[in-house]
């Protein structure tokens, strides 16, 4: 960052796994800043299986989701075409995926608004280059972590192995959302957030069910932003 410039306010989204819901939560924390008159960009640094320009992409389907008004390829720095994990995707393209470029966009993105939510691909430890991974990504960029992790029977085992190894990393993990995109119900979902505050000894901010059908900016303020608990977040970046 620029020497005297204000470092910027933003929350950096990882998950306990892929497909845990990382783009719908990330755009659903945007849409209630935007409610609550902040402005608030989002970003997709590195994704994978998909062009930028794809809209059936994560870039794009954050974009739409976000209100945004941003053009995907602006969101994302790397975008590879194999569904793999970002070092192999670009080895296979024969290039190297360079943490100055997404930092360079990091800032120039933040710029243009009070909070910045970048999203992670996958989780900590999914590898972007031969030597580093998100974690490394995420301490760089220096936000503090939202973990979303799903709702159902396993997500102990894997928030709290996510919060504690975001924790031995250096990271700030600002609390976990539970997130049930498959839409499965177990009877676990009634005391996970219950177990994985206590033993994690980390803020749940909520619970978001099954939305069914296609997801829409209208559909995540009725179905996903009511499931959460957003005022401490909130109150750690200074709104």
């Amino acid at each position: 960052m620029h020497p005297g410039r204000a470092a910027p306010r933003g929350v950096f989204v990882t998950g306990t796994d892929t497909e845990v819901g990382k783009t719908v939560i990330t755009a659903s924390l945007a849409l209630a800043l935007a409610d609550r008159g902040v402005a608030a960009g989002v970003m997709k640094p590195v994704q994978t299986g998909s062009l930028a320009t794809d809209p059936a992409g994560e870039a794009a389907i954050l974009a739409r989701l976000s209100e945004v008004g941003r053009p995907s390829e602006e969101l994302t720095v790397y975008s590879l075409a194999a569904p793999v994990a970002p070092l192999v995707a670009a080895q296979a393209e024969g290039t190297a995926i360079q943490l100055p470029r997404i930092l360079e966009r990091v800032e120039s993105l933040a710029g243009h608004y009070d909070v910045l939510l970048v999203e992670g691909i996958g989780g900590l430890l999914v590898p972007i280059g031969e030597t580093w991974t998100v974690a490394d990504l995420a301490r760089a960029i220096g936000f503090p972590i939202l973990v979303v992790a799903r709702a159902t029977l396993g997500t102990i085992n894997h928030s709290l192995l996510t919060v504690r190894g975001a924790r031995h990393a250096g990271l700030d993990v600002v609390g976990v959302v539970l997130n049930n995109p498959a839409g499965t119900v177990d009877a676990s979902v009634a005391t996970n957030a219950a177990t994985i505050e206590r033993l994690g000894e980390v803020k749940v901010l909520g619970t978001v069910a099954h939305i069914d059908g296609e997801l829409s900016p209208e559909r995540l303020r009725e179905h996903a932003i009511p499931g959460l608990d957003l005022a401490g977040l909130f109150e750690r970046l200074g709104l």
